[in-house]
């Protein structure tokens, strides 16, 4: 099936499967079908799966008491989301994630993932490997924001993520990068002038 293939080849850049283990891995995995602007995780209940991106895009984001919306999280093909924190220690979950087109996921939920993890070390090394790439991207994420200007947090996020730039509204884009999106639209327009 094509969807477990693309779960394959993402699991197979981090580690060697047989085809016996490749198929034993992915048969833990649900396919879900996710319409635009559902969500996935909503705050106060437990994240009960780690979501694999076939098709689609999502943001997970946290609301501030002002109403505020912050995105902490984007996704697209490819990628993984969930609430981590939420997820990993199976309590209450503080961030909504909501599709941002209509999406199609594999889902895995906590206990299959604990299962997995004792049946084959190759499946354990798989999402520690996952787990610290994950960490290590939030880590410069945070020093990104400690140490950048707006704009040269911008033109970092244009460079390396070229393939979601264009894939998300302004207003999501902005806030992920810490902006308002009347800044973000100025940027992009300096940016396009200077290729002209």
């Amino acid at each position: 099936m094509t969807a477990h293939k693309n779960l394959i080849d993402h699991i197979q850049k981090k580690v060697s499967l047989s085809e016996e283990e490749a198929q034993e891995f992915i048969s833990c995995f649900k396919l879900t079908k996710v319409k635009k602007r559902q969500f996935i995780i909503q705050p106060d209940f437990v994240a009960k799966h780690r979501n694999y991106v076939l098709q689609g895009a999502f943001m997970g984001y946290v609301v501030a008491d002002a109403g505020q919306e912050h995105i902490i999280q984007l996704a697209i093909e490819d990628w993984w989301i969930s609430d981590y924190n939420s997820y990993i220690f199976q309590q209450p979950a503080t961030m909504f994630v909501m599709a941002l087109e209509d999406s199609v996921i594999l889902q895995l939920d906590f206990a299959s993932e604990q299962k997995l993890k004792s049946m084959n070390h190759k499946y354990e090394t798989f999402f520690r490997i996952t787990a610290e790439r994950s960490f290590a991207g939030m880590q410069r994420r945070i020093i990104s924001n400690l140490t950048k200007t707006a704009e040269e947090r911008f033109h970092e996020f244009e460079d390396n993520y070229p393939q979601i730039a264009n894939r998300f509204p302004q207003y999501v884009i902005a806030s992920f990068l810490g902006m308002t999106t009347q800044y973000l639209s100025k940027l992009r327009n300096i940016r396009v002038s200077k290729k002209s």
